[in-house]
């Protein structure tokens, strides 16, 4: 009844039913029984005749702080399948859904071991995903049903949540559909009214269609409270009018059934045995399903299958608002009682019978924040360990699990939670004082903060090291140096943080002590970081988050060849442990690095998935970086229109916080594209801002290794004095980093011309810098050409032609196919490379396959299902005229050559 007026939404949801490859799936928004979960019954039921499996799950606000309670309804129909998955998607989802014990999972690694799971059983039958009340899911059942939907490609996998209005969740980022359910008109609501109560009198079905407003639940609930009508307050929102009158039937039921129907409502789960035993030891008697029979007949809820399950939540939350506070401490005693096997669900009702602090209720929840964190339940982790802050007699007690749970909702992203933890803890000592600092600083590396604030961090770190907690201390100098990245506080700050690592008693080899180095003084001690790096290298593998800030520290000293290495290092292992908040950075060096090597193949799927996942973990100017070099890419492979919009994309995400890495990498494409487009006074102005102090695109590192570009703007500008002026005081930095040192080499070969020089830049050790030996090749190609030295010249231009062919750098192998024409040597024109026509993700997945990796395999490293991998594998291989695996792999590995 409650569907009249309800046919283009359910036609929408059946199109979505009959073709569940079209789309992901549909949110559908309204207020509080509007009709939502009438309308996800009927798809259902249409669904399973049409030959859908449904997996269902339904968000209870009681069930909130229990982590994947939410994913353990949805897939304990299909839990079988787990023993079939990969093992450390096996392992990750078996703990997370408290089947086994493991290491601490990760939400991602537990989102693509369900996406495994779904995807398997979608292939005996396509599936129907139903998530009700989705605002009330727990937020890790929540983070992985967005994960999933994200990623529902090529699966027969449709699914369907419904949101309360005024209500958020991860599922609306998703890419769901959205479908916004309105109230009835005035037709089709007196349709329904009729239909429930069709012998109303007149005047009250007036009133009643008045009152309901076109609200369905009030349609078919308000007929049975006519009689109290005219005492509904009419000033009351609707709801309240309905749980009103909800609580007044309760009013009208038996003693034993009232108290029953509040240990339930009280109660997370909707297992009948814990309501009759909790309602037993109220009662003092033992109780059975009869003493809910009337709540039955009143229609207030429904028992099947050993299950209670209120008829709307609005009837289940008016119990509780009704009862007196006596009354709802006893219920949560009571269900104390009956959960005594049960840690976690026991701690939180002990939590909700406190009248005041209690150590011993507040431990309990600590011990509960800490299962929920080893299932991977972040969200439930904080919402204990702040709850047992609320309830902790003692004050430093109070602080440091505020703390820990702000340093929970850091790990997990969720920024707005932390500082709302860290305000609410406000420590008191200069210990837990530099703690907070460092977890408000964890966030976008402190892009929007005052860069003066890095002068305050190394204050902070001396006095922690001074109290001998120095790997704190090295935490809170890595933050500071994060900083001295992506924004620019000084040589006084820089030198104090320098100050502060040089008294630390760690060696100097430490791979912390290394890459904060490296941050702090890039140029100063490069030498001695360049000599650890290299020493590193060889150890590899070992932990993914040190490769990933050596990678990092790396493309500071200009070692693009070593960053490139140990971010590629990275990468795998972070994938593995499913941390994909640390993901895109490696990718992002690893992508920058590779461009500036000249390895664009490489490049190009490194950069798109760095964007992908910095933007689905909320690291907007990660993704702007990774963006940043997606435009450098496309300048270098001449698709000027593609550079200059994906620039503008980049400058936008790092402008208005000053995030120079970004404004620097946008210029560095901006020069590129001017430069190849002949525009040359345009390019060099572009690429000087990288040199002045007072530009937001400074930065002290990137700054010079941009000085082949340079050189060649400045040059055909006529700007070679002040060329001289920038080479002087790059000199004058006597930095070995190996992009300053081949730049310099380039550029004095440029400016003063001689076969001596440019035999010197040429005898630089370039092995893994194919971009630059072309450079070299085509310079020196140039000038010969020019010294009416014909012959000798297309040796060199010839080499550089096919080097940027090689590469796939089409503006600069054009440049060198012009110098042959004017030497005299025709040269064919470059087809369309094969890569080219793949995109990104596509160009990713066939460089996997072509290494032999397994669909599934595929799947695991890129967080896709290997169903979705084998469609696009399916598009892959016309596009490159290609049959096989090894034909693939053929093809790429002849681009590569």
């Amino acid at each position: 009844m409650a569907l009249i007026g309800r046919d283009t939404e359910l036609k929408e949801l059946g199109e979505l039913v009959d073709g569940p490859e079209d789309r992901s799936g549909v949110v559908i928004r309204g207020e509080a029984g509007i009709g939502k979960s009438a309308l996800v019954a009927e798809t259902a039921a249409a669904a399973s005749v049409a030959g859908l499996r449904v997996l269902r799950t339904t968000g209870a606000e009681a069930e909130r702080n229990l982590a994947y309670a939410g994913l353990h309804q949805l897939l304990y129909p299909v839990r079988a399948g787990v023993a079939n998955l990969p093992e450390p998607q096996r392992d990750a989802l078996r703990t997370a859904l408290g089947l086994a014990s493991g290491a601490e999972p990760s939400a991602y690694l537990v989102g693509l071991a369900a996406l495994t799971l779904l995807a398997e059983e979608a292939v005996a039958k396509p599936l129907l995903l139903v998530a009700e009340d989705a605002h009330w899911l727990d937020r890790a059942s929540a983070d992985v049903l967005a994960f999933v939907a994200r990623r529902i490609e090529a699966e027969p996998i449709v699914l369907v949540a419904t949101l309360r209005d005024g209500f958020e969740s991860p599922l609306l980022e998703a890419g769901l559909a959205p479908m916004v359910l309105d109230r009835l008109p005035a037709d089709a609501a007196a349709e329904v009214l009729d239909a429930v109560a069709p012998r109303l009198a007149p005047p009250v079905r007036t009133r009643l269609l008045a009152e309901a407003a076109g609200l369905p639940l009030a349609l078919t609930e308000l007929p049975s409270a006519v009689g109290e009508l005219d005492g509904l307050d009419p000033v009351l929102p609707l709801t309240e009018r309905l749980e009103r009158t909800f609580t007044a039937r309760v009013a009208a039921l038996p003693e034993v059934t009232r108290t029953a129907l509040l240990v339930a409502a009280l109660n997370e789960t909707t297992s009948l045995t814990e309501t009759l035993t909790a309602t037993g030891t109220l009662l003092g008697v033992a109780a059975d399903p009869a003493v809910l029979a009337p709540a039955v007949e009143a229609r207030l809820i429904e028992l099947s299958a050993g299950a209670v399950t209120f008829r709307h939540p609005l009837m289940r939350s008016a119990l509780p608002a009704s009862a007196t506070p006596l009354d709802r401490r006893n219920a949560h005693l009571a269900l104390v009682d009956a959960l005594r096997d049960q840690p976690d669900r026991r701690a939180w009702h002990q939590a909700a019978a406190c009248a005041g602090p209690d150590e011993t209720v507040a431990a309990a929840l600590v011990r509960t924040a800490e299962r929920a964190r080893f299932r991977g339940g972040a969200a439930a982790a904080i919402s204990a360990l702040e709850q047992a802050a609320r309830l902790s007699p003692d004050t430093g007690d109070r602080t440091d699990r505020l703390l820990l749970a702000a340093e929970l909702a850091v790990e997990s992203g969720r920024r707005e939670t932390a500082e709302r933890l860290v305000h609410a803890a406000n420590p008191a000592d200069a210990r837990r004082r530099a703690t907070a600092g460092r977890l408000l600083s964890e966030f976008e590396d402190g892009v929007r903060e005052d860069p003066a604030r890095v002068a305050e961090l190394a204050r902070t770190a001396a006095a922690v090291a001074a109290d001998g907690q120095h790997d704190a201390a090295l935490r809170i100098l890595w933050s500071a140096a994060m900083r001295c990245f992506w924004t620019e506080p000084g040589p006084e700050a820089r030198q104090q943080l320098l100050d502060v690592a040089d008294r630390l008693p760690v060696p100097g080899a430490d791979p912390r002590i290394v890459a904060v180095t490296a941050y702090v003084a890039p140029f100063e001690r490069g030498e001695a970081v360049l000599g650890h790096l290299r020493d590193l290298v060889s150890r590899t593998g070992a932990d993914p988050e040190v490769d990933r800030y050596l990678g990092s520290a790396a493309l500071q000293v200009g070692a693009f060849d070593l960053a490139a290495r140990f971010s590629a290092a990275a990468a795998p292992g972070l994938r593995a442990q499913g941390r994909l908040g640390l993901l895109p950075r490696a990718l992002a060096v690893q992508a920058w690095s590779r461009v500036r090597l000249g390895d664009l193949a490489g490049a190009v799927p490194a950069a798109a998935e760095a964007v992908r996942f910095a933007r689905e973990t909320g690291q907007p100017f990660m993704a702007g970086f990774a963006t940043a070099v997606q435009a450098e890419i496309a300048a270098l492979r001449g698709d000027h229109k593609q550079a200059k919009t994906l620039a503008d994309e980049a400058e936008r995400a790092g402008l208005a916080a000053g995030a120079r890495p970004v404004l620097a990498t946008v210029q560095l494409t901006r020069g590129l594209t001017n430069l190849s487009e002949g525009r040359f006074e345009d390019a060099f102005a572009d690429l000087r801002r990288l040199l002045d102090p007072a530009d937001p695109a400074y930065q002290p590192a990137l700054r010079a290794y941009c000085v082949p570009e340079l050189t060649e703007a400045a040059v055909r500008a006529g700007q070679t004095d002040a060329l001289r002026d920038v080479v002087a005081a790059l000199e004058a930095l006597g930095a070995p980093a190996p992009a300053l040192r081949i730049g310099l080499r380039y550029a004095r070969a440029v400016l003063d011309p001689s076969d001596e020089r440019f035999a010197e830049a040429l005898d630089a050790d370039l092995t893994g810098w194919p971009a630059e030996r072309g450079r070299v090749h085509l310079a020196f190609g140039e000038w010969l050409r020019r010294q009416r030295r014909v012959v000798e010249s297309r040796t060199h231009l010839r080499t550089a032609r096919k080097t940027f062919d090689a590469l796939g750098m089409a503006a600069w192998a054009d440049r060198a196919r012009r110098e042959l024409r004017s030497a005299g040597e025709s040269s064919p024109n470059r087809g369309p490379d094969a890569r080219d026509k793949l995109t990104p993700h596509e160009l990713s997945i066939a460089q996997l396959a072509a290494e032999g990796l397994t669909n599934r395999e595929i799947g695991q490293r890129l967080y896709l299902s290997h169903r979705t991998v084998g469609t696009h594998l399916h598009r892959i291989f016309p596009k490159l005229g290609v049959s096989s695996r090894a034909d693939l792999a053929g093809m790429l590995k002849t681009l590569e050559g």
